[in-house]
């Protein structure tokens, strides 16, 4: 059938399933028209990297591909935003436009070879030259977003806004891949003689220990991991990326390991005789600088990606598969049940005894405010099914570590490392589930990168509550200062102190609602108001700026 291709690619996004597109203007103008008629929505946004942002969310939540666009001179921007998305191996499809071949090293105005700035963000980067190439290398963007471990994808389109490509015509089919509308697209299943020797050890082990990750959420093999869990007593420890994959009030939930974690889920992990990694890397952030577990330790590990299997520790079993089809299968193969593990009591002991040591801050009226008991009455609040979406920095810590999850259809999403990431991605989660509850988790510093984006929320009716934790500082860099400076005299607030600013008036001039809150006793009331708003929501907590978040790696006990 003869099209343009701005109409080819409206039906064929239409046709993956994508329900909004994110982008800043000019870009594909003739392609947005035509989204409209198909009745898809197009949030223009004031930055390229929150349209990013905004993608990266909607992927995360919905499991389909996001997409966010822009024009040439723009490019540059949009890419710094797949970082995000990149580390958190998500798939958002990106384009934008690039002046023609003859305006190339000519100086053109705004132009720069902004696509090798997408190579290091993205699992496929390519140039459509000419209008024949679309079906297949848009066809191919779907394909490489979502399969095997799920990662953006970026096209170049012929143009500055895309529109030497989108207003060519040509003899065109669209044809759209089921398997590839969403992720993982695939589900390989592992090898049986490795799923064997996999339970062996496992049943061989005496204190063995499940790190879920973010391919476990990825997969939805949350069900599986606690059903292993509970026929062997192992102890599950999750990643940030992995965390609700079991509820934080089960007796086998240790918390989020790593450096933004609980010490006692790195105490745990410590003394584990055998780690299981399910669908979770072995970076620095969870593994707390390659330290947790300690070198030496056998491990076994589950991952879609061969390549990841033994990166930073050698395996004594290695699964390539889905995490969902993997565990499952070694549920099958499990001969022998161990509900009495003593092992699993030690580890409810740690539990026990961080709770312990954290229950009177997060039960603390003093003033200003503790980040801990901000965080005890989001937990209290958070809705069944609410979608809790985190910040780096310290709000990924408070997030991560103190914000409990206690219900299996609640979900989390956060920052894979770029601060301000959470507000956008809060849009664009809402936008893929709008009947559920989205609850943005930031701090001030986050706050300030996208606060923009509050225009957007209004104008566009995307209703989300968004909470700050507003100390007026980056608190986290404080400690690092300090050290810098040592002793030395000098204004070292000059590098993380902020004015003292009042975001829920800036969230009222934008046309939402907005509350701050300064006492311990009227967080509950706020954020209940919040929710019950119809617009997009902003509740500005006032907290302590002296108050340090306990680092896991200075908190695990000696004895």
């Amino acid at each position: 059938m003869r099209m343009t291709g701005a109409r080819f690619i409206a039906k064929t996004l239409k046709g993956y399933g994508v329900t909004h597109v994110f982008f800043v203007e000019a870009i594909l103008r003739k392609g947005l028209v035509e989204m409209e008629t198909l009745g898809i929505n197009r949030v223009l946004t004031h930055s390229e990297k929150a349209a990013a942002y905004m993608a990266d969310g909607y992927a995360r939540v919905s499991h389909r591909p996001g997409v966010c666009m822009a024009q040439s001179v723009g490019g540059a921007n949009l890419a710094s935003g797949l970082q995000d998305p990149y580390l958190g191996l998500s798939p958002v499809i990106s384009m934008t436009g690039r002046k023609p071949p003859i305006a190339q090293h000519r100086n053109a105005y705004q132009e720069i070879d902004h696509h090798a700035m997408f190579g290091p963000v993205t699992k496929y980067n390519v140039i459509v030259e000419t209008i024949e190439q679309l079906p297949y290398l848009l066809r191919q963007a779907f394909r490489e977003a979502t399969s095997g471990a799920p990662g953006p994808v970026h096209l170049d389109l012929q143009g500055y806004e895309g529109e030497l490509t989108a207003l060519a015509e040509a003899d065109l089919e669209v044809i759209v891949e089921d398997s590839f509308t969403y992720f993982p697209s695939m589900r390989p299943e592992p090898d049986i003689a490795c799923v064997r020797e996999a339970v062996r050890v496992i049943e061989d082990a005496e204190r063995p220990v499940i790190v879920a990750g973010g391919g476990a959420t990825a997969s939805s093999a949350s069900r599986e991991i606690v059903e292993l869990a509970e026929m062997l007593s192992i102890p599950v420890a999750t990643s940030l990326n992995g965390k609700g994959t079991i509820v934080e009030t089960h007796p086998l939930s240790v918390g989020v390991v790593g450096s933004y974690s609980r010490w006692c889920a790195n105490q745990i992990v410590l003394e584990a005789d055998l780690v299981i990694f399910i669908g979770s890397h072995t970076g620095d952030q969870v593994t707390n600088s390659w330290t947790v577990p300690k070198a030496g330790t056998p491990v076994i590990q589950i991952d879609i990606d061969p390549l990841e299997l033994g990166r930073s520790y050698p395996n004594r079993v290695g699964l390539m598969a889905d995490a969902k089809v993997a565990v499952r299968k070694l549920i099958e193969c499990v001969d022998r049940r161990n509900t009495k593990n003593p092992w699993a009591k030690r580890a409810q002991q740690w539990v026990q005894r961080w709770r312990e040591e954290i229950e009177p801050f997060r039960n603390s009226n003093t003033l200003p405010i503790l980040p801990e008991k901000l965080c005890k009455e989001i937990t209290e609040f958070l809705p069944s099914n609410a979608i809790l979406v985190s910040d780096t920095g310290f709000a990924g810590l408070w997030a991560g570590a103190m914000v409990y999850l206690t219900h299996p259809d609640q979900l989390s999403i956060r920052s894979a490392g770029s601060l301000g990431w959470a507000f956008p991605a809060s849009l664009g989660a809402k936008t893929a589930e709008p009947k559920r509850p989205v609850v943005c988790f930031t701090g001030d510093g986050g706050f300030w990168y996208h606060l923009t984006e509050l225009e957007t929320a209004s104008r566009r009716d995307i209703k989300t509550v968004t909470i700050v934790n507003n100390n007026s500082c980056f608190r986290q860099c404080i400690r690092g200062i300090n050290k810098a400076y040592g002793d030395s005299p000098g204004k070292r607030q000059d590098m993380y102190k902020f004015r003292d600013t009042d975001f829920a008036k800036i969230a009222q001039d934008m046309g939402c609602f907005g509350i701050r809150v300064e006492r311990p006793d009227d967080i509950s009331k706020a954020l209940k108001k919040a929710l019950e708003a119809d617009v997009a929501a902003v509740v500005d907590v006032v907290t302590d700026p002296e108050h340090d978040a306990p680092w896991p790696p200075l908190s695990i006990p000696k004895s």
